[in-house]
């Protein structure tokens, strides 16, 4: 698994990988988008359906969520836990309550969980070109 890549190639070495908190700063100096940019970060869930989202922790306890462009590939469940170098393009976006529910269904949360979401929510999505697994 270490070493796998899904989608395009992950060109940019681990160690120019910039991380999730510098990703969040740099969204919110240059308009809110960044195109082209490559990202580390750990994985804490993936999609159990296909593999086709999946979310990654950031340093305040948060995470933001990941789709893979054009839907053009899909990563394992096993993805949950490992480190990763994800290289796309990134935005704050307002997600609405329908879109979490349904990602949180997905994601096979409690109902409990999947009820208290009643409000839409400002986050991090990434779309990702490529996903190498670091570690």
């Amino acid at each position: 698994m270490v070493g796998d890549t899904y989608g395009s190639v992950v060109a940019t070495k681990e160690s120019k990988a910039i991380s999730v908190e510098k990703l969040a700063k740099k969204l919110n100096n240059d308009n809110k988008k960044v195109e082209d940019v490559t990202v580390k970060g750990k994985v804490i869930d993936v999609c159990d359906k296909k593999g086709c989202w999946l979310t990654i922790q950031t340093e305040d306890d948060t995470q933001f969520f990941v789709k893979m462009k054009d839907y053009g590939f899909f990563v394992p469940t096993a993805l949950k836990g490992k480190n990763v170098v994800l290289e796309g393009s990134a935005e704050k976006k307002v997600t609405s309550i329908d879109e979490q529910k349904h990602y949180a269904e997905d994601a096979k949360k409690p109902q409990a969980e999947i009820d208290a979401i009643t409000k839409p929510k400002e986050e991090i999505r990434f779309v990702a070109n490529g996903i190498k697994v670091v570690n």
